[in-house]
């Protein structure tokens, strides 16, 4: 079995990405959407980056956002992902498609497998996105999409173990299970979670 991949989403500072590359996240988030506290404009993302080494998968995060804008947004920061939130259909994942470039849909309906709107990644979030409460994935009711997906919502250093042997999730994507406050990165919480990911499939 192989590892399980790893996204830490919502990085503001450079000494976050910095813990988050040297601690084996496998992608790193940078949040576009308005409202937000993790925000972050197109030079700060482009500098944050840059720091990123080619093997980390760099992703700007947009919600309800203007495919215009968003690809925008995505050449400014030179970003090499794009995850969508929203009411986007397969014709916005084909118009944002280019070459090097990964597509992520981010949803909290139900889904039989990736790939159904063109994306190469399915990011399964809870039902109540940026509430940071988690699935109930350990019920009957939570069936697993196929393919490369990403389980995300409410997920912690605590419980991602539990939840990726439960789910049998091919990823895991975290942003405020790995924070001291809202919007501040905790660099412990960072190295713990992937640790505790890692562990998931030993």
């Amino acid at each position: 079995m192989t590892d399980v991949f790893i996204k830490i989403c919502g990085l503001r500072t450079a000494a976050d990405v910095d813990v988050a590359v040297a601690a084996g996240a496998d992608a790193i988030g940078f949040v576009f959407a308005a409202g937000s506290p993790r925000t972050v404009d197109t030079a700060s993302a482009r500098e944050l980056a840059a720091r990123v080494p080619a093997g980390v998968l760099t992703v700007g995060v947009f919600r309800g956002q203007p495919v215009d804008e968003v690809r925008r947004l995505a050449e400014e920061s030179g970003v090499r992902g794009v995850q969508l939130h929203g009411e986007e259909g397969p014709g916005d994942f084909a118009a944002l498609r280019a070459e090097g470039r990964t597509l992520l849909r981010a949803t909290a309906e139900r889904v039989e497998r990736c790939g159904e709107y063109g994306e190469d990644l399915l990011l399964l979030d809870a039902p109540d996105p940026g509430s940071g409460k988690p699935w109930n994935w350990g019920s009957d009711e939570f069936t697993a999409p196929e393919g490369h997906w990403l389980l995300a919502g409410g997920l912690t250093p605590g419980t991602v173990r539990e939840a990726v042997r439960a789910t049998g999730a091919w990823g895991v994507d975290v942003s405020s299970g790995v924070e001291s406050a809202r919007g501040v990165k905790s660099p412990e919480l960072i190295r713990a979670f992937i640790e505790a990911a890692r562990s998931s499939h030993r």
